[in-house]
């Protein structure tokens, strides 16, 4: 920081002069992008009408192949199901009518129009061959529902006279023959002539929009260029005076280090600001040494020490866990004060072990400890749980030669507590529930509307 000295550039002037520069080349820009938009919109809307017009022939067909399968279902086996098929497709789902419709509302399509009605006038001349073919097959069968156009069917007096056997076969001759097919394919080849024009239209609709959008791409590659100087101007100068300022800080913040002051005057005004906090806090941290803020025994932050951490604390993200050994006495009484120091002494390093390094251990009592949670927004109970199962189990194992050890717990979560002294009631709270427990639990404040939660 000291003894830098570079040109410094207000944020202010700058935005003045950017708002100024865009104002001028944005009219350009709106312009070009403006024409582009409508080309490519000319375009989409040729495509799109394209599609649906080829849509739309191809359904004509697809209609026609279905009443025909249906028919010709129905006169194999005399199947009900076809025949009620075959009417809800003519007369109620109707493809092949709405395939005209959509033809008909298309722009320049009047030959295509032409040629698919010319299949749908096949189609249905089609049909009454296929009614005449399934009246047959109702005589036959004997049925006696039917669509009403069927009854208006006059039966020839050759083919009344047949037997049903017989009526089903002239059936299946009637849409099976050669002549059938035919038919068929004169409906083909007017839908293939529908999709031939509908070619022709869309070739010649894409051909005029580009030429009109390669125009139109030339005149935005000019704009572009234009502006490309004056956007490489403004990344320079943002870089200079604002990215590279901020980025060079935030090293500086993780190596515990104070702020160069240099960049805009505006940054220049935050780091020495900065810098001014950093040294205050400086001084305060040296003054606070380690033996005044740590238990000897222990190494965890002694009640100075906790006393210094809950200034400093964000509630919003800090659970505070109060850990209270139970029967703390009798190991004193029982194995003597130096068992018990180890007792103290395996409590924080099974905190340590189990927690994160940024997560903070204090003895604020004889056998009593507290851990911060920190920077725990996304930590759930779940894990919390689950590290209290850990904890227990390695303060349970006697390998190290320490009498097993039991802890009851007390949780609070910092954002439901307005200060730092509802905390530490609530949590203290908590922690004597699971001493009414049974010892060797941990409860979570009743202000988080959880309910006890003994060790499993």
């Amino acid at each position: 920081m000291a003894g830098i000295k570079r040109k410094r550039i207000s944020h202010r002037r700058v935005h003045f002069w950017l708002v100024i520069i865009i104002l001028i080349f944005s009219g350009s820009v709106i312009y070009t992008t403006f024409r582009l938009t409508n080309s490519f919109k000319r375009i989409t809307a040729a495509a799109k009408q394209h599609s649906e017009l080829q849509t739309a022939a191809n359904e004509l067909m697809n209609a026609s192949d279905y009443l025909t399968e249906q028919v010709q279902r129905f006169t194999l086996n005399g199947d009900r199901r076809f025949l009620d098929q075959y009417f809800t497709e003519a007369f109620e789902s109707k493809r092949r009518e709405e395939a005209i419709k959509k033809m008909d509302m298309g722009s320049g399509t009047e030959e295509a129009l032409r040629q698919l009605q010319k299949a749908m006038d096949n189609s249905i001349e089609l049909m009454d061959r296929e009614y005449y073919a399934m009246r047959l097959v109702i005589e036959a069968k004997g049925y006696t529902e039917y669509p009403d156009i069927l009854k208006s069917i006059d039966i020839r007096p050759e083919d009344i006279a047949l037997s049903p056997d017989d009526m089903i076969r002239r059936a299946n001759e009637i849409v099976l023959n050669d002549e059938y097919y035919e038919k068929k394919d004169r409906i083909r080849k007017g839908m293939q002539e529908s999709l031939n024009e509908v070619e022709k239209l869309a070739q010649s609709v894409d051909d005029t929009e580009q030429t009109l959008l390669k125009r139109e791409l030339m005149i935005a590659r000019t704009a572009i260029l234009m502006q490309a100087a004056l956007v490489f101007f403004m990344i320079w100068l943002t870089t200079r005076y604002s990215i590279t300022p901020v980025l060079r800080a935030i090293e500086q913040v993780k190596a515990d280090l104070p702020i160069d002051e240099y960049g805009s005057d505006e940054f220049i005004y935050l780091a020495k600001a900065y810098n001014k906090i950093y040294q205050k806090n400086k001084s305060s941290l040296e003054h606070l040494s380690f033996k005044a803020s740590h238990d000897e025994l222990t190494g965890a932050y002694n009640r100075a020490g906790y006393e210094h951490l809950l200034t400093s604390i964000d509630l919003d993200t800090t659970y505070m866990m109060l850990f209270d050994v139970d029967d703390f006495k009798s190991f004193n009484d029982i194995y003597g004060h130096e068992t018990g120091d180890k007792v103290l002494i395996k409590v924080v390093k099974v905190l340590r072990k189990v927690f994160r390094n940024e997560d903070c251990i204090c003895r604020i009592g004889g056998d009593e400890f507290v851990v911060f949670l920190v920077h725990s927004g996304s930590i759930n109970r779940s894990l919390i749980e689950s590290k209290i199962s850990q904890i227990h189990a390695e303060l349970k194992d006697t390998k190290d030669g320490v009498p097993p050890i039991s802890v009851s717990i007390g949780i609070m979560n910092g954002k439901d507590a307005a200060d730092t002294s509802i905390l530490f009631e609530k949590a203290d709270e908590a922690m004597y529930k699971s001493k009414k427990n049974g010892k060797g639990t941990y409860t979570f404040s009743a202000s988080q509307g959880n309910e006890e939660m003994p060790e499993e």
